[in-house]
């Protein structure tokens, strides 16, 4: 058996060097997304009006969203991406909860029509 070429030996070292930098990466990437998902999912919410209709898991979606860009913030990726997919979760449920709240709020079209008094 022969020695390595310098061309197996460099196409070694960049495939080990590109497979630790993606690995190494995904934790960045994975925190940056729940973020991004989190504030979408709670812009949602707050056109649902979660904040009066289901206030509880409007609050709680807020903290873990705070708290997964603090984790973020020490480089902490795995506690951030566990923050991150809760806020997503409970913004999620804080939006459901707001429409079928506010869809319970809502007249039917089989009640009589309100009639403002003088």
């Amino acid at each position: 058996m022969s020695a390595p070429s310098a061309f197996q030996r460099l196409r070694w070292v960049l495939v080990t060097s590109g497979l630790v930098l993606g690995a190494s990466a995904c934790g960045p990437v994975q925190s940056t997304s729940y973020l991004i998902d989190s504030e979408t999912m709670l812009e949602a919410a707050r056109t649902a009006q979660a904040d009066k209709l289901a206030p509880y898991e409007w609050t709680a979606a807020n903290l873990y969203l705070a708290k997964s860009k603090e984790e973020v913030g020490y480089s902490d990726f795995e506690q951030a991406v566990d923050y991150g997919k809760k806020a997503v979760e409970f913004a999620t449920r804080a939006r459901d909860t707001a429409l079928k709240v506010g869809r319970r709020n809502e007249p039917s079209p089989t009640d009589p029509p309100v009639v403002p008094t003088p």
